[in-house]
């Protein structure tokens, strides 16, 4: 229904942006990925997906095309909600979730929290043959942004995650890592949760 957004960018963070196109503010929930992506100029483009449920209508956005055919497909797996998918593409960039599908990586899309083996193993089956015809991504650059533990910890409570345990987590790694930006410690996070 809305294939995508253009207009100005209003706010920024690892899980969600606010675009205001022409004064209609639209709230969209984005992956990891894609808020590398998104440069801090005030105009941007997003390609959206538009999920509607009983109780909701939420908005999905990608920085680019290939992203957001992968969450559909993710989304096509029974066992897998968009939730799952937007995490999947928060932990991994499209590249290496298409790479695991396609050779049938069970360990790499099972270390991604809220998939179990028999997930998976239905991803795999499901989305192999799919990925070998369609994908051919282009390289993904990762900027890097200051660190921002405060920043990191409010993206991984919006994504589930109890907030003491993920404190702790997310301390161990600025320990660890001080200059890791907020898409590295998120992702060591999401890893170790």
């Amino acid at each position: 229904m809305i294939a995508h957004l253009q207009g100005k960018l209003v706010e920024k963070n690892p899980t969600e942006v606010v675009i205001d196109c022409n004064g209609v503010g639209y709230h969209i929930n984005i992956s990891l990925h894609t808020y590398s992506l998104i440069p801090d100029s005030e105009n941007i483009k997003l390609f959206t997906y538009l999920q509607i449920k009983e109780d909701a209508h939420v908005l999905f956005g990608f920085a680019e095309k290939s992203e957001r055919e992968i969450f559909k497909l993710l989304l096509s797996v029974s066992g897998i909600g968009a939730g799952i998918a937007r995490t999947m593409l928060s932990s991994l960039e499209p590249k290496q979730i298409i790479q695991s599908i396609a050779s049938g990586d069970v360990a790499t899309i099972q270390s991604i929290k809220g998939i179990g083996s028999k997930t998976a193993q239905r991803a795999i089956l499901d989305l192999k043959d799919k990925v070998l015809k369609v994908y051919d991504l282009d390289e993904v650059s990762i900027s890097q942004d200051n660190t921002n533990k405060d920043e990191a910890l409010s993206a991984l409570e919006v994504l589930g995650f109890n907030r003491k345990l993920a404190e702790k987590t997310v301390e161990k790694i600025v320990k660890e890592n001080p200059n890791a930006s907020i898409e590295n410690i998120i992702k060591l996070a999401l890893k170790t949760l």
